[in-house]
């Protein structure tokens, strides 16, 4: 199974099997991604997606490069788009092959040779450079008209008046600026350029429609380059924003080639964690100046809830400890009134904050980032224990949100009406899963917070901080004990009142994965009995091929399917969906709980392994999947927390 290190798609024509989405990153949070026939069915696809503001303010830029290959008898046009009322256009009956190893590349047997299509986008830089290579017996002609979005990735374009028309020509040098808001946009060639600026029309995303969104798009082109393709000679054309690269065009899509392979721990490593290990470079926006983790592709942005769940699988389980610190130090200057942001918007507006959850696990990345550097390391001192002792301090006084620590030293999480737990889908702004009140995962989240705290204060000394510490973390766990287990389920309650009694007081019991991740978290909340039940719970009602439920089955409220329209999709994201990611946690609880089972971890593994086949982009791993069977994947189609997690239970529960 090795080869599923560097994925391939063998299309011989057929559009079905090129329906599937690849992606590749720059390392600075620009991206190109389409399906394997190069047909775009996301407005978020593209060629060049640049982030104008590393990594963030992200633009489709450059969306096709449409090839036509001519001969005099015949003209072969290799380009698939799907326009209304119509089949798609035929290039993918001239595709054989697809493959991503580790750069994209594309095979199509047309004209009686075949031509060989490379992407590669250049690392650290917004641009993109495209390689074609024609393996035939006589040179054939080549024309290549490049198709421009020049808009924000979220958003549409239709077709309108204020396109700049004007193109500069220098010697192998194009540019234009069609957007007097937006940077130029530079081409680099060596054939002849034929300037024709003109829309096309009606371009349709069928992704987009089916998620009931608009989904046509017009786009511009300022001409086409034509050039003879030469047998087994290289053609190059490089598509950048604002300035070219100054390396060769070989030079650049080696060292994008070589930035991935770098990323494979090597042979001698099983196939998941070498797949998973090239997967994680994807979300790693380390070249940008302000370095930061992409939560998922390829419509999420930079969240601090995201970043701090991946960080461990993404750096410290593939050795980047010193990029780690860069992306802690860039979160926890965002820190206000005790919170993580979490959300850094992609159109560059301010830091949003309004999860409980970012800032405890700033607390889980501080105790493995101690522990592996030593308590004694600067970065620990002037970074990590500042930034914990902040939200310490904010949590004891009470946030802007509302999150406080109640009575008998557990933690509220939020007034009525808000929702700042991971289950935070709203629909007409109301909380679809409203856990205002005092969350089970966030209960062992603190418990774990106030020991890191503890730990790392009394390590430098700070004594008065480290037992402060100490006793609200006794107290939360002493508090969880007496409150939180139902009776009537042998399970944790999910959300409780912040009222222990009286007409104040309620519980939530319904089944949720919260509670795997309370135990993961902080495994002396609870006894081993109750640990133990908690994990027979998850594996009998919540566990799936694909994943863990969001709700149990049985619950009123379960929803089996994501699908429909958006609010409908909405209503379902917490309500049954499976989340990939949540196998970390259930593999660390049952690691702790069976630490010589050797079944029930080579159970985790089976299931661990098929989640990496059930996929929507190649080598990734998606945001979620159905509750109901056969799981089928949906949301992001390449998710931070789910290629991180999964790698950590490889790597650690699993000793892979």
């Amino acid at each position: 199974m090795s080869d599923l290190v560097w994925p391939s798609v063998r299309v011989a024509g057929d559009l079905d099997r090129a329906r599937v989405e690849w992606i590749h990153g720059n390392g600075a949070g620009a991206y190109a991604s389409s399906t394997v026939a190069q047909m775009h069915t996301r407005r978020y696809h593209g060629l060049l997606v640049a982030a104008l503001d590393p990594p963030r303010r992200r633009h489709v830029v450059l969306s096709h490069i449409d090839a036509t290959l001519h001969t005099p008898d015949k003209n072969s046009e290799l380009w698939t788009h799907q326009f209304p009322s119509v089949p798609p256009t035929g290039g993918h009956r001239f595709l054989t092959h697809f493959a991503q190893d580790p750069l994209p590349r594309w095979t199509f047997d047309v004209n009686g040779g075949q031509l060989e299509q490379t992407l590669a986008l250049v690392r650290g830089q917004n641009a993109v450079v495209v390689r074609y290579v024609w393996k035939g017996a006589m040179p054939v002609a080549g024309e290549f008209r490049p198709l421009l979005a020049m808009r924000p990735f979220h958003e549409l374009v239709r077709e309108h008046g204020a396109m700049i028309q004007r193109v500069e020509l220098r010697q192998y040098e194009v540019a234009v600026r069609p957007v007097p808001t937006m940077p130029r946009v530079m081409f680099r060639h060596r054939g002849i350029f034929v300037g024709s600026p003109d829309w096309w029309r009606r371009f349709e995303y069928l992704a987009e429609q089916t998620r009931g969104l608009a989904f046509q798009e017009d786009l511009w082109t300022p001409g086409v380059f034509r050039q003879t393709l030469q047998p087994d000679t290289p053609v190059y054309f490089v598509c950048a924003v604002d300035k070219l690269p100054d390396k060769p065009e070989d030079e650049l899509i080696h060292e994008a080639a070589e930035a991935i392979r770098e990323c494979d721990p090597g042979s001698h490593r099983p196939w998941a964690v070498r797949s998973l290990s090239v997967a994680a470079d994807l979300f790693r926006a380390d070249l940008a100046p302000s370095p930061g983790v992409i939560a998922g592709y390829p419509w999420f942005e930079v969240w601090g809830r995201h970043t701090l769940s991946a960080l461990p699988g993404l750096y410290l389980m593939t050795g980047r400890v010193d990029a780690a610190r860069r992306v802690v130090e860039t979160l926890v200057h965002h820190i206000k009134d005790g919170l993580i942001p979490n959300r850094l918007p992609d159109d560059g507006r301010p830091a949003e904050y309004h999860s409980v959850d970012a800032s405890l696990l700033l607390f889980r990345v501080a105790k493995r980032m101690a522990r592996l550097m030593g308590p004694a390391d600067t970065f620990v001192g002037n970074v990590l224990l500042p930034a914990m002792t902040k939200v310490f301090e904010a949590f004891e006084q009470g946030t802007m949100d509302h999150i406080h620590v109640t009575a008998d030293g557990l933690l509220a999480a939020g007034s009525p009406g808000t929702s700042l737990t991971w289950m935070d889908a709203r629909v007409d702004g109301v909380p679809v899963t409203s856990r205002a009140g005092v969350p089970v995962e966030i209960q062992g989240l603190w418990a774990q917070a106030c020991d890191t705290l503890a730990w790392v204060a009394g390590e430098l000394g700070q004594a008065e901080l480290a037992q402060r510490a100490a006793v609200r973390r006794d107290q939360a766990r002493e508090a969880f004990r007496k409150r939180f287990w139902c009776l009537a389920t042998n399970y944790p309650y999910d959300v409780i009142s912040e009222a222990s009694e009286g007409p104040d007081a309620w519980v939530d019991a319904r089944v949720r994965p919260n509670a795997v991740l309370a135990l993961a978290a902080d495994p002396d909340c609870f006894s081993h009995e109750q640990a133990v039940a908690i994990i027979a719970r998850c594996e009998r009602d919540l566990l799936t091929l694909a994943g863990i439920r969001t709700l149990a089955p049985y619950e009123p409220q379960y929803r089996g399917r994501y699908a429909g329209g958006i609010l409908e999709r909405d209503r379902a994201y917490h309500q049954g969906t499976v989340w990939p990611y949540l196998m970390g946690a259930l593999a660390r609880a049952v690691k702790r709980a069976y630490p010589d089972d050797a079944g029930r971890l080579g159970s985790i593994r089976a299931v661990a392994e098929g989640m990496m086949a059930n996929h929507l982009a190649l080598g990734q791993v998606p945001e979620l999947a159905d509750g109901d069977a056969p799981n089928r994947p949906d949301g992001c189609i390449a998710h931070a927390a789910s290629v991180a997690e999964l790698l950590c239970v490889f790597v650690e529960e699993l000793g892979m």
